[in-house]
């Protein structure tokens, strides 16, 4: 059964470790994440963006195959589904359809609007025990067509949303979506420590976790944050791996050009890169402390 990601992330908050939000795309997917999830016994967020929504056929598809995975393969950890960047009317849909958890991403809308819509979702989130993330200053790189610079939230304007009520805060502290250019520079700690400051108890969510060092993903989870959004490193894990496939040929040896032989040696990866993932967030074992 779907479960908020609220419980998880705050046990998370208490423990010093963070549990991974890994994006979706289809059911290979799906199934990869949710099988490492259990066989490392780590609690998990299954991340839907809704690019991500569209291209599976809808929040209902996504739904269905989700609660299907969790019952036919036995997943006894726990596990949320969240919608990830997700507009306002995207929120609404969602919540509709049976998702555990969502992320308002008001982020660029003026910060009136941001509070006003969050506020909005707050009170329905509570009454259906959905757990709501939401935004403040935006994360740099681009997702589903949002570009972003990088750029640092304000900890005042931080501390306003957290105290509408949601469950937990994705501050922009020069993090980005997608691959980091050379000339990165690093995240912003010490805005980082100013947010946590002012926010408390509230878990933290670092975007953008492909290709940040270790040692800065571990400092940010000393510095409070809870829950690390991975989407890139399983995309080009996965790609990686179809590519060598087709290279070598293996699609014209026998039935090699079966999608379930074809696909199997890029889902085999996406296992190996958020079992590497879990071990670093210190998620492993924690599924029912």
């Amino acid at each position: 059964m779907l479960v908020s990601a609220k419980e998880m992330l705050q046990k998370a908050k208490a423990g010093h470790y963070a549990v991974g939000q890994f994006n979706i795309n289809n059911l290979e997917w799906t199934k990869a994440i949710l099988q490492t999830a259990q066989e490392n016994q780590s609690p998990v967020i299954l991340g839907v963006s809704e690019g991500a929504g569209k291209y599976m056929g809808g929040y209902d598809t996504v739904v269905g195959m989700v609660n299907g995975m969790l019952k036919n393969l036995e997943i006894t950890v726990p596990v949320a589904l969240h919608l990830d960047h997700g507009g306002y009317d995207a929120c609404l849909k969602c919540i509709e359809a049976g998702f555990s958890s969502v992320m308002y991403d008001g982020s660029h809308a003026p910060i009136e609007e941001n509070i006003a819509n969050t506020k909005k979702l707050v009170e329905l989130c509570a009454k259906k025990g959905i757990s709501l993330e939401a935004e403040v200053g935006a994360i740099g790189g681009e997702e589903d067509g949002v570009v972003g610079m990088g750029e640092c939230a304000d900890p005042k304007e931080c501390k306003a949303v957290a105290d509408l009520g949601i469950d937990f805060l994705a501050a922009g502290i020069g993090n980005i979506h997608g691959k980091y250019p050379a000339n990165w520079q690093g995240l912003n700690f010490d805005v980082l420590a100013s947010i946590q400051e002012l926010t408390g108890e509230m878990p933290l969510v670092l975007h953008g976790g492909t290709g940040i060092p270790a040692d800065m993903i571990k400092k940010a989870i000393t510095l409070g944050v809870s829950k690390i959004n991975v989407n890139t490193e399983c995309q080009l894990s996965f790609a990686t791996a179809t590519r060598k496939y087709i290279e070598e040929g293996k699609d014209q040896e026998g039935k090699g050009y079966d999608p379930r032989k074809l696909l199997a040696p890029g889902a085999a990866a996406i296992k190996e890169t958020v079992k590497e993932k879990m071990e670093l967030f210190g998620s492993c074992n924690k599924a029912n402390e």
